[in-house]
């Protein structure tokens, strides 16, 4: 496979698309349920181009994240490259998976991000969003089918 077949604008326009997303102010009831977009488009292009996405993605992403919620630097990013390397390690089991298997993939990883952003938090002494940082899992996991989806039509797959 060449590089030229490998679709870096289309991973870096979704990761700015998700970064979009995930930044956009709503109020705050809505906002606990709000998908990890960043998250969901790091997993996705891990798992289907790992080459195009990689580790770099997540990093960058999560350091964009870092700079806009004015959270510990690097908190994000760690959380995201560590989630994009754990989907590469595994992107060959499971890039042919049905989609209930990749969902359930989805979730561990989604619990992992939350939990090392948590840690983070308490090791530097932030105050805990209670279970409200928690909520933004289930609605990630289901939407997960529909993002894989959506983002499956932004390049051909050989």
């Amino acid at each position: 496979m060449s590089r030229d077949s490998e679709p870096r604008g289309a991973v870096i326009l979704t990761a700015l698309a998700a970064l979009g997303l995930q930044l956009l102010p709503l109020p705050e009831a809505i906002a606990l349920f709000r998908p990890a977009f960043v998250v969901l488009a790091v997993i996705f292009w891990s798992l289907n181009r790992p080459r195009a996405g990689g580790i770099a993605v997540g990093f960058l992403t999560g350091l964009a994240l870092d700079v806009f919620k004015g959270t510990v630097l690097g908190q994000y990013a760690l959380a995201t490259s560590l989630i994009a390397y754990v989907t590469i390690r595994q992107h060959l089991l499971l890039r042919n998976k049905p989609v209930l298997q990749q969902t359930l993939f989805v979730a561990v990883m989604l619990l992992l991000w939350e939990l090392v952003i948590w840690a983070i938090d308490g090791w530097t002494g932030q105050t805990s969003a209670g279970i409200g940082r928690w909520l933004d899992v289930p609605t990630s996991v289901l939407c997960w089918p529909a993002i894989a989806a959506l983002l499956r039509r932004t390049y051909v797959a050989r």
